[in-house]
């Protein structure tokens, strides 16, 4: 059985605005709501994520993620209405993505070996 993956990535200058990895930091962030918390549940330091964040805000024409500064109650991130849009369309071209090479990819697929087995 063989395995189709495609990972998109779209460039600003020599910057990477957005790929799988930003893609899936935003998700969490807006599951999670804050950088440090969506950090430790993708397995990466908060700096790393923190300079992911930095990348994607500036990257963009306005910042996709938003912070609030702690206090009585804490602080906490979120996703800014242009955060939530570029998540979700590129998510959607990554689906069109998908399905547009999946045709070619079958064909190509008839022509792998078994894979080797396991063991």
């Amino acid at each position: 059985m063989y395995r189709l993956d495609l990972k998109i990535r779209l460039h600003n200058g020599a910057d990477i605005a957005l790929g799988p990895g930003k893609a899936e930091l935003l998700e969490a962030i807006a599951l999670h709501g804050s950088i440090s918390a969506a950090a430790r549940a993708l397995g990466m330091s908060y700096r790393r994520a923190w300079l992911l964040v930095e990348t994607m805000n500036r990257s963009f024409r306005q910042p996709l993620v938003s912070t609030l500064a702690g206090g009585k109650h804490g602080g906490g991130t979120q996703l800014t209405e242009m955060g939530e849009q570029v998540l979700q369309r590129y998510r959607a071209l990554c689906a069109q993505a998908l399905m547009a090479v999946q045709g070619g990819c079958a064909e190509l697929a008839e022509l792998l070996a078994e894979p080797a087995a396991e063991g």
